[in-house]
């Protein structure tokens, strides 16, 4: 493997990855998504949609 391929599979790899910012933390992530379904269900229950 020359230092070219394997610059080149670096970068593809970086490139193939999806989503945001890596920054090690998913506990902000989780407390806002639960927040989120818990201001849906309010909202639904106050409609009568269920």
């Amino acid at each position: 493997m020359t230092a070219t391929s394997a610059a080149t599979t670096t970068h593809a790899r970086r490139r193939t990855r999806t989503g945001g910012p890596d920054d090690g933390s998913k506990l902000l992530e989780n407390v806002l998504g639960w927040t989120l379904v818990v201001v849906i269900a309010m909202f639904v229950t106050q409609l009568g949609l269920m």
